[in-house]
């Protein structure tokens, strides 16, 4: 990670759970970080993401859908990290006109901007394992069918194909990655249409009960921000990643039931409820995910090291001491 050492580095969408972290772990490589982040409401920008670092960086408040905004922090950058989204696939479905200005015609932006202003940077864009959809086989390889069921993994796919394309018509120096199921420290609280281990774990400090539908027993690959993070680096820093798509997970699949008990059980007092699933229950998911990782570990070596239940107790630890910076 030394590449990062007296670098220039933009993160966009920096005060977000994940962006916040990653600008952790790269300001201790030595590198000078600018964030951008439009901190709209609804989604995971927070000032207290950055409130122990916030001396060290350069923070912009600004939107990706404003081209000026774009111009004034693209310059003079080696590495951009593009983690700006409207983030819920549920929300995605009910306003797909606002999914389609941020994930797409934002994203498009900060291309065109890259490519005018700083055409040597290499640009690493964070996509979803919802590009997949419904699931045909597990592990989920990269040549897996598009099966997308929601407006956001049909604008996070083009999102992949645009990067794609000024990687191969302009010579972008682009890498995308698919996140698997994001959890820790620094996510928002407020609602549920964000990751479910996140939102277990208000519930469970709410002392209210936790539901979980029919058996189960589907299985889900969980994946600590730290772990992300550490996965943004390795495939910014890597010389075989241009123009490629990776998975980006634990590589376990964890039923559940078990992560629901794993809450309980560092919770005590939870209470866990399980019903049938409901009569209409397209957008939910209910099949299994697991992520293949040997591409990403081939080409950078990344694997992850915080297993789900440290994830999960430094997760509930966080929280416990900082709850009145996201309960809202």
């Amino acid at each position: 990670m030394s590449n990062f050492k007296d670098k220039n580095v933009l993160i966009i969408g920096g005060a977000g759970m994940i962006g916040s972290t990653l600008a952790r772990l790269i300001l201790k490589e030595g590198a000078k970080v600018t964030i951008l982040d439009a901190m709209l409401p609804l989604y995971g920008g927070n000032m207290y993401n950055l409130n122990d670092i916030v001396d060290d960086i350069c923070f912009v408040k600004g939107d990706i859908r404003d081209k000026q905004c774009l111009q004034s922090v693209i310059h003079n950058v080696d590495y951009v990290f593009n983690l700006a989204a409207q983030v819920s696939y549920v929300r995605s479905n009910n306003h797909p006109l606002l999914d389609l200005d941020i994930n797409c015609k934002g994203i498009i932006n900060i291309l065109e901007t890259c490519r005018k202003n700083v055409p040597e940077a290499k640009i690493i864009f964070s996509s979803s394992r919802f590009v997949y959809g419904t699931i045909n086989y597990n592990p989920v390889d990269e040549s897996h069918p598009f099966n997308c069921l929601s407006i956001y993994g049909i604008h996070k796919l083009a999102g992949e194909k645009y990067h794609r394309f000024y990687y191969d018509y302009y010579g972008l120096n682009t890498v995308s990655i698919r996140i698997a199921n994001p959890y820790g420290p620094r996510q928002q609280m407020a609602h549920n249409e964000w990751g479910i281990i996140n939102w277990f774990i208000r519930l469970a400090l709410d002392s209210k009960p936790l539901t979980v539908f029919g058996d189960g027993l589907q299985r889900r690959d969980y994946i600590f921000v730290e772990d992300i993070a550490e996965a943004l680096m390795a495939v910014a820093i890597s010389s075989k990643t241009s123009g490629n798509v990776y998975n980006v997970g634990s590589g376990i699949g964890t039923p559940f039931i078990e992560m629901t008990n794993i809450i309980a059980d560092l919770i005590p007092g939870t209470i866990i409820e399980q019903l049938e699933w409901p009569k209409d229950r397209y957008f939910v998911e209910t099949g299994d995910y697991i992520s293949d990782i040997n591409k990403i570990n081939k080409d950078t070596g990344f694997s992850s090291k915080i297993n789900i239940l440290e994830g999960i107790q430094r997760t509930i630890n966080f929280y416990q001491e900082n709850r009145d910076h996201y309960w809202k």
